[in-house]
C-alpha cells in the first residue's frame, strides 16, 4: 500500500492522498514483491546513485529526488530473493516523467532544467505566445530513468507508472 500523509490537518481537510510508489527497476508486481522481499536493504547498498530507499513497510522503493536511475542492474544482482525479472529480457520497468500545471514554464516563467537534464530528448519545449517554453514528454522516447525530477525548482516532475502491470494501462 502507498504511503499516506498521516497529519490530522490533511485528514480533516481532505487531503490524504496516496504517494505513487516507484519499485526498483526489473522489480516483480507489488503483490509479489511485497510477498517475497525481506526488507534486507542489500538493492540499496548496490544503487550506484543511492536513490533506493527503504520506504513504507521497510520495501524499498525509488526517491528521484535523490537522483537519477542509470540501470546499473546492481540492485537486481544482489538481490537474494527472487524479486527481479531477468534485466537482459525485460525493460527495466514502464515508468515514464510527468509534468503537472505547477510547472514554472505553463506559469510564464522561463525554465528548462528538466529538458536540459533529459539526455535521451524525451523532453521538448514548445513556445507560447509570450515565447517562454512549455515542456511536453515524449513518452515512447522516456525511459523512465527520473533525471528531470531532482532539478525541477517547483517539483512539478513525477515519475510514473504507465501500466498497473504488464499489459494494463492506467487511466493517467
Amino acid at each position: 500500500m502507498p504511503p499516506v500523509d498521516p497529519s490530522r490537518r490533511a485528514l480533516l481537510k481532505g487531503r490524504v492522498h496516496h504517494k505513487p510508489v516507484v519499485r526498483p527497476p526489473w522489480s516483480a508486481p507489488e503483490e509479489v514483491l511485497t510477498q517475497r522481499c525481506t526488507r534486507c536493504g542489500e538493492c540499496a547498498k548496490a544503487c550506484e546513485t543511492q536513490i533506493i530507499i527503504a520506504g513504507d513497510g521497510g520495501f524499498p522503493e525509488v526517491d528521484f529526488f535523490l537522483g537519477e536511475c542509470t540501470f546499473c542492474q546492481a540492485c537486481a544482482q544482489v538481490c537474494p530473493e527472487p524479486i527481479f525479472a531477468d534485466s537482459t529480457n525485460t525493460p527495466p520497468w514502464n515508468t515514464v516523467a510527468t509534468i503537472d500545471e505547477s510547472c514554472l514554464g505553463f506559469q510564464g516563467v522561463y525554465c528548462k532544467n528538466c529538458g536540459e537534464a533529459c539526455e535521451i530528448g524525451a523532453i521538448r519545449f514548445t513556445f507560447n505566445s509570450l515565447r517562454i517554453p512549455e515542456p511536453e514528454v515524449d513518452t515512447d522516447a522516456c525511459n523512465g530513468c527520473g533525471a528531470c525530477v531532482q532539478l525541477c525548482p517547483v517539483r512539478a516532475v513525477e515519475v510514473k507508472y504507465t501500466y498497473a502491470s504488464q499489459g494494463e494501462r492506467l487511466n493517467a
